[in-house]
C-alpha cells in the first residue's frame, strides 16, 4: 500500500512538473481579424504546424490566429482583408503569392495575394528563421486563389 502511496505521489508530482513547464509560456494574446470567422479560416487554422522552423506552436486567445515561438516571433491572423495592386514585393512560396511589407524591418508583414480571405503573418527576423512562409504556406493553400501577384519585372517584361 505505502508504494502505491509512493507511486501516486511521484505520478502526481510528475504532472504537476509537466504542467508547471507548459504553462509558463502561456497563451499569446491576438485580437481575431475582421473575417476571422469565414469557414476557409476554420480550414486554415486546423491545418496550422506545431512547429514554424525550430519555433513551437503556442495557444492564442483568439479565434483563426497561430502564434509560434516564446518570445512569440511568428504570428498568424486569417481573415484579413484582402489587398489590391501593391508596388511591394510579391512572390510565391508552395504556391501561395505573398505581399511583403518590410517597412518595419526587422519585423516583416507578408499578406497572401489573391486569397479571400487573406491571411496576414508577420515575422520577426531577428528570432525566426526563414522557413516560416513554407511551413505555413500548406496550411494557406486550403483557400482558394483567384488570382496571381505581379512584380514590376512580370510587367515590365
Amino acid at each position: 500500500m505505502r508504494s502505491l502511496a509512493r507511486l501516486t505521489s511521484a505520478s502526481l508530482l510528475v504532472t504537476a512538473s509537466a504542467l508547471s513547464l507548459t504553462a509558463c509560456a502561456g497563451s499569446v494574446s491576438m485580437e481575431p481579424a475582421p473575417h476571422a470567422n469565414d469557414p476557409d479560416c476554420a480550414a486554415v487554422t486546423v491545418r496550422l504546424p506545431d512547429a514554424v522552423g525550430e519555433l513551437e506552436k503556442r495557444e492564442t486567445t483568439a479565434q483563426a490566429t497561430g502564434a509560434w515561438g516564446d518570445p512569440a516571433s511568428v504570428l498568424l491572423h486569417c481573415g484579413v482583408e484582402p489587398i489590391g495592386p501593391t508596388t511591394m514585393p510579391c512572390f510565391s512560396v508552395n504556391g501561395v503569392d505573398w505581399v511583403r511589407d518590410d517597412s518595419e524591418a526587422p519585423i516583416y508583414r507578408f499578406t497572401t495575394y489573391g486569397r479571400t480571405p487573406a491571411v496576414e503573418v508577420v515575422i520577426d527576423n531577428d528570432h525566426a528563421s526563414g522557413s516560416a512562409l513554407l511551413d505555413l504556406s500548406p496550411a494557406v493553400s486550403v483557400i482558394e486563389q483567384t488570382s496571381k501577384c505581379l512584380n514590376a519585372e512580370d510587367v515590365t517584361g
